[in-house]
């Protein structure tokens, strides 16, 4: 299987909800949520509990432990080789319909206007 490309979602007026949320976390929850990332990138479809669960609808959550705190990355796949990453939020036991109505939400913008909803960061100018 191919690895598989995460892309975070961009809002339209430029913000990018999971990466707002990450660098709000502790360094060390950052870095668990990092890897986990990676672990998509690696596992991509194949990637199941504990790290990931199938929440309907076409969405899927990340899953960090931090301490006492359950961390979740919100995501869905866009084809077969690329993973939109909506955002991320602590839990305590079900996800919030809130957090689930947003992500959907955000998954009907991105496969409407893929490259506007696709954070790309800057080019290192030389």
């Amino acid at each position: 299987m191919p690895e598989i490309e995460i892309r975070f979602y961009r809002e339209v007026d430029d913000s990018v909800p999971l990466l707002d949320w990450l660098v709000r976390l502790p360094a060390e929850a950052r870095d668990r949520c990092i890897a986990r990332l990676s672990l998509l990138v690696e596992k991509g479809h194949e990637l199941r509990r504990p790290h990931a669960e199938n929440i309907g609808d076409g969405l899927y959550e990340l899953r960090v432990k931090f301490y006492s705190e359950n961390l979740r990355m919100l995501y869905f796949f866009h084809g077969r080789t690329i993973t939109v990453v909506s955002h991320g939020f602590s839990k305590e036991r079900k996800i919030p319909p809130g957090e689930i109505q947003l992500a959907k939400a955000r998954m009907d913008a991105f496969k409407a206007e893929p490259e506007r909803h696709t954070f790309r960061p800057p080019a290192d100018e030389e």
